[in-house]
């Protein structure tokens, strides 16, 4: 396994200034979002350190070149929107830059793309169900043409009453992958499991690993701070932000190495990309990479 981090908490540096600093501090590889170029629409999104529009031989030859420069892989393309918004031109821009990032990754030869398979939240699980078909199907076969995984992310994109009841991405549990799966039978079809969301949602972290360790492209390193006194003023059905926050690993509720140790009993060997997204570090760009330097050293003696 190799430990990186994602490159969306370094937004205000280049591509060749964020694999610079991955290999100053030890890292082996680096998620790069590939975002439109243009205002964010939420936090930790709109980052963009490959264009990837009218993404040609030439680019992927200089991003290829500065990835070998710095000893730093790219383990995965990362673009996380909602494809199936209720809105017809949100939802189309969402799938038209999908393929783009899909297109980019198979030309750098990384095969690998991560995403959300995004939900009309407004709506149960069964009726997203037509529209998911709809709109993944063509987009598995577009991967699978360009010999592309895509790794679905299981962040339920629940957090505040904008996202609420459903949140806005469909893939939280087992019980929906092993139905996805069964639905879309494809190599090309997998996860992009973060376990904070399943510490989040009050389950097991570890409970998915040997089930699911063949449908496992890549995993993110993030943890999730449950404050129980909250919990108890308001209750689960309230808006996850009033009740948790979200952490580094290592400062929340997540046992790392009971996670990694069961991590290590299936055959994943894969990158593991650190998500920071943890507001007591602070704002600043140092503020930021310290909370990467603290989350490796928590990480890094599990990799030897």
């Amino acid at each position: 396994m190799q430990l990186g981090f994602v490159s969306a908490i370094l937004p205000e540096l280049s591509l060749e200034e964020v694999l610079s600093f991955a290999r100053d501090e030890g890292f082996g590889c680096v998620e790069v979002m590939c975002w439109p170029v243009g205002k964010a629409e939420r936090k930790f999104a709109g980052v963009t350190h490959i264009d990837v529009t009218d993404f040609s031989k030439a680019q992927a030859e200089d991003v290829l070149a500065l990835s070998e420069k710095y000893g730093v892989a790219i383990s995965g393309l990362g673009y996380y929107p909602n494809p199936l918004d209720p809105d017809p031109e949100v939802a189309q821009v969402a799938d038209e830059q999908l393929r783009r990032v899909i297109v980019a990754s198979g030309m750098l030869g990384i095969n690998t793309v991560n995403t959300f398979i995004g939900r009309d939240w407004t709506k149960s699980v069964d009726d997203n169900w037509p529209r998911f078909l709809e709109v993944w199907r063509p987009l598995i076969r577009f991967a699978e043409d360009h010999g592309v995984r895509v790794g679905i992310e299981n962040c339920p994109m629940f957090f505040t009453k904008d996202e609420w009841p459903g949140g806005k991405n469909l893939a939280t549990s087992p019980a929906i992958w092993r139905r996805m799966f069964s639905d879309i039978p494809s190599d090309s079809f997998g996860l992009n499991y973060d376990p904070s969301h399943f510490a989040l949602q009050m389950m097991d972290p570890c409970s998915p690993l040997i089930e699911f360790q063949d449908k496992f492209f890549h995993l993110h390193a993030k943890d999730v701070k449950i404050y129980p006194e909250r919990l108890d003023q308001v209750g689960v059905f309230a808006c996850p932000l009033e009740w948790h926050q979200p952490r580094i690993p290592g400062y929340g509720e997540i046992d790392w190495g009971r996670y990694m140790g069961e991590l290590m009993e299936t055959n994943y060997d894969g990158p593991i990309c650190i998500e920071v997204e943890d507001g007591t570090f602070g704002d600043s760009l140092e503020g930021r990479k310290k909370a990467i330097r603290v989350s490796r050293n928590v990480l890094q003696p599990y990799f030897g």
